[in-house]
């Protein structure tokens, strides 16, 4: 294994080599099978992570699935884990808050008989991974969903009074974010699972948001003339009307960090949202004030792009190199949906840029890496294997608790 480092001939006066050996330290080029292969230093906390979804696969709830998977990432030096336990309106686990809101259990068993997530975390933690479990549809529900059915009026909508929006889940509609029995809610679900697991931290990802079209329910509208004297103007993309709507979800996330550092101090709160223009814009979710203001401990920023020039441009943006300086902060790499799986070539060439910027990697998702692939299920595997050839442990107590806010 030859290492090559980031050197040049012309630095031979000893302040130069110095400075250049301090760069070697912390980020170095693994030459392995022809590829050039960024490696961080081993005092960094680089994400290398993992969605575990329940579609197409049901590798959470088989116990020999979930094993076999666990060993496999674990092989490949992978260190974070994100298994899914909000999704579609209903609770992956054994849920008594969900069903006090009058949502039945939808799964809260695994194949074999065994709590899923219980043993999920125990195995990970047995093959040194973090568990962050995911809250994929934060304040979104199908609108044949028993949440929203039961509760008409922690429901937001458009100016036409229409609900419901288009998603890659398919037609959804969204919680009030701004309301506070569903701040509870949300909030409740979220310490339940703190309670219950032995887990490392929570992640949520776009759906902790409302598209910028939404907030014309009429608890909202009665709330900003409360605290504005005005009506909400009829542009959603109002200046003033989008900043007091994305502050008004910045609350949220800082009330929500407050108490999850009330109960673990070092929990990691981790966040995947869209590239800053479109998640602030379009979805009112101002992630880089969630740093600045040290309301999050991890980025997963989604960038599913397929051109590589615009993949590159998303990845060095400014809003991500500040983050950058604060906290571990990944790029979500998608590597398939369904049946339209990414070439592996497809996925190599993009992680391999994120990890020239220093940027950790997160695959969405398992299912989707080496099954039901074009090339052979050994070939996809041995490009993960190599991308990684170190190991690198992270740890929720080498991350840096955030302020309590006075708790």
């Amino acid at each position: 294994m030859n290492q090559v480092f980031f050197t040049h001939k012309w630095f031979s006066f000893r302040p130069l080599k110095l400075l250049s050996l301090f760069f070697a330290s912390y980020f170095t080029i693994l030459v392995i099978g022809g590829w050039s292969i960024p490696v961080f230093s081993q005092n960094t906390s680089e994400i290398r992570a993992v969605w575990l979804t329940t579609s197409d696969t049901d590798t959470i709830f088989d116990r020999p699935k979930m094993k076999e998977a666990i060993a496999n990432l674990a092989s490949m030096n992978f260190n974070t884990i994100y298994p899914v336990v909000w999704n579609s309106g209903y609770a992956l686990y054994p849920s008594p808050v969900a069903q006090r809101a009058g949502i039945q259990p939808f799964v809260h068993r695994g194949f074999q008989g065994q709590e899923p997530l219980a043993e999920l975390v125990q195995e990970a933690h047995r093959h040194r991974l973090l568990v962050l479990p995911w809250f994929e549809f934060g304040f979104m529900a199908p609108p044949t969903s028993e949440l929203a059915l039961n509760h008409p009026h922690w429901l937001t909508q458009a100016q036409d009074g229409s609900q419901t929006t288009s998603s890659a889940a398919g037609e959804v509609v969204w919680l009030n974010p701004f309301h506070p029995e569903v701040q509870k809610l949300i909030t409740d679900l979220v310490m339940e699972v703190m309670n219950r697991y032995d887990i490392d931290g929570i992640q949520f990802d776009d759906h902790l948001a409302l598209p910028v079209a939404l907030g014309y329910d009429t608890y909202t509208r009665n709330l900003y003339r409360q605290e504005t004297n005005e009506n909400p103007p009829t542009d959603f993309r109002d200046a003033a009307w989008v900043r007091w709507r994305a502050d008004k979800i910045t609350n949220f996330v800082e009330q929500l960090n407050r108490q999850i550092k009330a109960r673990k101090p070092n929990a990691i709160f981790s966040v995947s949202p869209n590239p800053y223009s479109t998640a602030y814009n379009s979805f009112l979710q101002d992630w880089l004030d969630w740093v600045r203001k040290d309301l999050i401990n991890e980025l997963v920023v989604q960038v599913y792009r397929a051109d590589s020039s615009a993949f590159l441009r998303e990845i060095t943006t400014p809003e991500i190199r500040e983050a950058r300086q604060k906290i571990p902060v990944g790029i979500g790499i998608l590597t398939g949906l369904g049946n339209r799986i990414k070439p592996i070539e497809f996925i190599r060439e993009k992680a391999l840029a994120a990890r020239r910027e220093r940027l950790g990697i997160a695959f969405f998702f398992y299912g989707s890496m080496w099954n039901r692939t074009p090339e052979l299920k050994a070939e996809r595997k041995s490009h993960f294997r190599a991308l990684f050839p170190r190991q690198s442990h992270r740890t929720a107590t080498n991350i840096n608790p955030l302020p309590r806010h006075g708790i």
